[in-house]
């Protein structure tokens, strides 16, 4: 009786049977607790071990003689809530752990690495990421700034600004914008196009080998892709597109 119920969430048969005859018997012996469970008794003192790690017997000792007895059934439900707090943080954890593995198998099968982020925090840690392997350069781009100001904040762009200029990384921006204009700075040129004709909704960019391609409209998504041919011939057409971005300029 219950056996079942306790094995689907998670003890195993001989646990279950255990638990219940210390349940049903209250204090008792290991030899009783083995007589009503079916359970040998070196296999029960075993049990009882493990069923105590989790809490869910307790022992003392009467003269020199040790007794067990089964902690109250509420301490399933607790044990099931840290089962589920420590699958979440292991599913946290592989998510993290997932990119990388993507690469090493990229890698070994000669293909472009490809990194895929979610998020706004996994947005932000993708241009992070980005922003460490390039020093020095001129980072070619094209964004809406409508949709890079509905995502991040003023000071958040302005953090993510100061850490591009400490590596000395200047920009080359091709960009939309519906009811404003950015002015070139020594840090950065910008040409800006129509969105009517060119509604880009997205945030692209070019640093060093990797292609930073960030999705900013209703999903909020990521990717890295990380090829030398493929970098290559994006910045060709972003180059290009930057040629062609001259006739709109005042």
């Amino acid at each position: 009786m219950f056996e079942r119920e306790l094995v689907e969430i998670g003890l195993n048969e001989k646990e279950a049977k255990v638990y219940l005859a210390s349940l049903e018997l209250g204090q008792s012996a290991v030899q009783g607790i083995s007589s009503r469970s079916g359970v040998n008794r070196a296999t029960t003192y075993f049990i009882i071990e493990g069923l105590t790690a989790k809490g869910l017997i307790s022992s003392f000792h009467q003269g020199k003689k040790q007794f067990f007895i089964a902690t109250d059934p509420d301490r399933l439900v607790e044990i099931l809530d840290e089962q589920k707090r420590e699958m979440e943080r292991k599913s946290e954890e592989l998510k993290k752990l997932i990119p990388q593995l993507q690469s090493i198998n990229n890698k070994q099968s000669g293909r472009p690495v490809v990194k895929y982020f979610e998020g706004k925090e996994g947005i932000s840690a993708m241009n992070e990421e980005t922003i460490k392997v390039a020093s020095g350069s001129v980072v070619p781009m094209a964004y809406s700034v409508d949709a890079v100001d509905n995502v991040f904040m003023k000071e958040e762009r302005a953090r993510a600004k100061t850490k591009r200029l400490d590596k000395k990384i200047k920009t080359r921006v091709i960009y939309t914008y519906k009811n404003g204009v950015l002015e070139s700075t020594v840090d950065g040129e910008r040409r800006k196009v129509p969105f009517d004709k060119f509604p880009i909704k997205s945030d692209i960019a070019i640093l060093d080998d990797k292609v930073r391609i960030a999705s900013l409209g209703d999903r909020l998504l990521g990717i890295i892709i990380e090829d030398k041919e493929i970098a290559d011939s994006v910045r060709a057409i972003l180059d290009l597109a930057w040629e062609g971005a001259e006739k709109y300029q005042e």
